[in-house]
């Protein structure tokens, strides 16, 4: 059951993602011919009032959006290659746009429910903390940012403390409304709070519970989807300097049975939805920022082209023909199904070890 509400879930975001586009062309005046929910095999059609038809098709994996002069020059005024810059601009980032309110709206709902926010605390530190560090942590002190990071959920200490690979740290902790700032914080051998010893920087961690309040419930949705952003910003940035590698990377399969797995291991079969319902604001987010990135083939892709061609017609007076970004785009989709098909094969793999 979990699977089917996985690839619902995926199928789902992805089709609101070509929804975007779809609004955005119809408020900018661009013909649309196709707006289909699902590929492969036609199911069911119906022809609109304004000449789009509307599609549903077998495969619950996503959708797309058919716009005339898309791909290729049109001399339709209402084509998207006769639009201007700022409409362009629209069409292409809705898409994104609507996967990051999908992602948004997702997190809105899922912290309604809450009645209270734990934010990370300090609840003191090794007594050999202050030697090494000239001054000590106290009780109470709120975690306010890592290397420069802010700190905002309590999951931001693990994820900032691992980035930094065991290099000393500087930490900024919040006490009495005021910035204290710890630099240079290393790792080393410190005393636990059981007597014992450990490798760490030797900060003792808790957490203060705030009430939910309507301002901390869009306050922290704002956190939870910033977060969300910067998960993509830290795991690019370690595909580029080679602390991950392809072969970390998850397709769909591996995203679907990730998601199972969640629903198996919940407590409850509401717990399991809410979990799902998160991970889906994590994937919409995802999407919504991947899609953004200046690639070929990318809706980011586009909006690059459109700027660089933009930008010859206002100096050299010769628009790019759309012909040569239709062979990139092309080039780089295939690359693009490559990476997927490489992806998807490891995704496959790990399932059977």
């Amino acid at each position: 059951m979990y699977i089917i509400i996985a690839i619902l879930l995926f199928g789902l975001l992805v089709a609101a993602h070509e929804w975007g586009h779809f609004i955005a062309a119809r408020l900018c005046g661009v013909t649309v011919h196709e707006f289909s929910i699902g590929m492969g095999p036609m199911i069911w059609k119906k022809q609109g009032k304004k000449g789009t038809q509307y599609s549903l098709r077998a495969l619950p994996i996503g959708g797309y959006c058919a716009m005339e002069g898309e791909e290729e020059e049109s001399d339709d005024p209402h084509s998207l290659s006769n639009q201007g810059f700022w409409r362009k601009i629209v069409v292409f980032a809705a898409g994104a746009l609507m996967n990051l309110v999908v992602g948004m709206l997702l997190l809105l709902l899922l912290n309604s429910r809450a009645v209270g926010f734990a934010v990370p605390a300090i609840s003191g530190c090794a007594p050999e903390f202050e030697s090494v560090n000239g001054m000590a942590l106290e009780e109470g002190d709120l975690f306010w940012s890592i290397n420069g990071s802010r700190v905002y959920l309590s999951g931001d200490v693990d994820m900032l403390l691992q980035l930094a690979n065991r290099q000393p740290i500087e930490l900024v902790v919040l006490r009495d409304g005021e910035k204290v700032t710890f630099s240079n914080v290393p790792v080393r051998t410190y005393t636990d709070t059981e007597g014992g010893s450990y490798e760490g920087y030797g900060l003792y961690r808790s957490t203060v519970v705030v009430e939910a309040t309507l301002g901390r419930k869009l306050q922290y949705t704002w956190y939870n989807t910033y977060d969300f952003v910067r998960i993509v910003y830290f795991s690019l940035k370690m595909l580029l300097t080679g602390s991950a590698g392809v072969s970390d990377l998850q397709g769909p399969v591996g995203i679907v049975s990730n998601i199972n797995d969640l629903g198996q291991q919940s407590e409850s079969f509401g717990m399991a939805m809410e979990n799902i319902a998160y991970f889906g604001a994590l994937i919409a987010v995802n999407l919504a920022v991947m899609n953004l990135l200046p690639i070929p083939a990318l809706d980011g892709g586009h909006i690059l082209f459109l700027v660089i061609s933009t930008m010859s017609e206002k100096l050299f007076k010769k628009k790019i023909p759309m012909k040569y970004e239709a062979v990139i785009n092309m080039v780089f989709f295939a690359l693009l199904m490559a990476l997927m098909l490489f992806v998807t094969f490891n995704d496959v793999r790990r399932l059977f070890q």
